[in-house]
């Protein structure tokens, strides 16, 4: 089941599953569940991004990870319009209990609208079945102009 996010400056809106933990940090929210987690974050920018622009510019908070490596960056059209997809792999944050840690298959979704960029980012145990809630989500954001 999904519910309907929309962002507090109202620009944006997204289907989010439901029941997961809700945090917000500087204008970074993120909906967690076990080792998955949808986080949105949205900017002011002055030009569509690029998949040159997210090869360079745009993995730069997780690039540095030992564990990142990138699988790919290419142009996509989903709902929302064009965008960039990137995916990637990475580990994981130790579980608080267990001391675990799980290498996360992730896909970053960047639109741009209106001078808006929201960044949309997927992640998820690597070897789940994310397939069909990533693309329920992916599809979901529309833009509230």
């Amino acid at each position: 089941m999904f519910v309907a996010f929309q962002s507090p400056d109202g620009i944006y809106s997204v289907t989010v599953p439901e029941g997961w933990a809700r945090s917000e940090t500087g204008g970074v929210v993120m909906f967690t569940d076990k080792y998955n987690s949808v986080t949105i974050s949205s900017t002011a920018s002055t030009s569509v991004v690029s998949v040159d622009d997210v090869k360079n510019n745009g993995l730069t908070d997780v690039s540095s990870d030992p564990t990142f490596r990138l699988v790919d960056v290419q142009p996509i059209t989903r709902k929302a319009g064009d965008g960039v997809l990137a995916t990637y792999e990475i580990g994981s944050a130790a579980n608080p209990v267990t001391g675990k840690k799980a290498l996360l298959a992730v896909e970053r979704y960047v639109f741009d609208h209106n001078g808006t960029t929201v960044v949309l980012t997927l992640s998820g145990a690597k070897g789940a079945d994310n397939v069909d809630p990533w693309k329920v989500v992916s599809n979901s954001l529309t833009w509230n102009d």
